[in-house]
């Protein structure tokens, strides 16, 4: 190429740079190729903790300018590092394709097998027999208990009949012995002993 005296620009050699660029491209490929392992995801699991809604719930904080984010308002993921507003919100965001992506997990959920329905199927039925004998235990010592209460109600009644009977012979006794003064004298006693009289 012949460089004119007027024509002060450099010149480029187009086919030179496209080839160049392609070579580049099929590098860049061919290394990202080898260097890509399918990235492995653990199937979605059961969470293992209990997700705290209420501990902030009727507390007021001071928040300024400079205070972190796990600290502000709203609830905080530290997996994601975002602060959510509200609780509804958050259980979405945790729930999330993005939050489970973030904990390593996919959104894939690990098939199960007859066996493992069946020993689940075990699991639960055991649990809720022991639910029914809890059930039946609490029943038992509630029932205990109101034949307990029924029994010393008993008792009291049977304490009150017997001192209205107590008191009602002795009535009877002190108008015996109101008619009877000179013998209950002559006898030298004035009764037995067993109830309250006012003389």
């Amino acid at each position: 190429m012949a460089l004119r005296p007027d024509d002060h620009r450099r010149k480029w050699d187009r086919s030179e740079y496209h080839k160049l660029a392609q070579e580049r491209i099929r590098n860049a490929i061919k290394a990202a190729e080898e260097s890509k392992e399918p990235l492995q995801r653990e199937n979605l699991k059961r969470r293992e903790y209990k997700v705290d809604l209420d501990s902030k719930l009727g507390k007021s904080i001071v928040i300024n300018k400079n205070t972190p984010t796990s600290q502000s308002g709203g609830y905080y993921c530290n997996v994601c590092d975002c602060v959510v507003k509200d609780s509804i919100n958050f259980l979405d965001h945790i729930n999330g394709k993005k939050h489970q992506r973030n904990l390593g997990m996919s959104m894939k959920v690990e098939r199960s097998t007859v066996d493992q329905v069946k020993k689940r199927f075990v699991v639960n039925k055991k649990k809720m027999e022991e639910k029914k004998k809890d059930f039946e235990l609490e029943r038992r010592l509630r029932e205990a208990k109101e034949e307990e209460e029924r029994y010393k109600e008993h008792k009291k009644e049977r304490r009150k009949d017997r001192k209205r009977k107590a008191e009602d012979s002795a009535d009877l006794d002190g108008e015996a012995s109101a008619g009877q003064p000179d013998l209950i004298s002559v006898m030298g006693f004035a009764g037995f002993g067993g109830s309250k009289r006012n003389n």
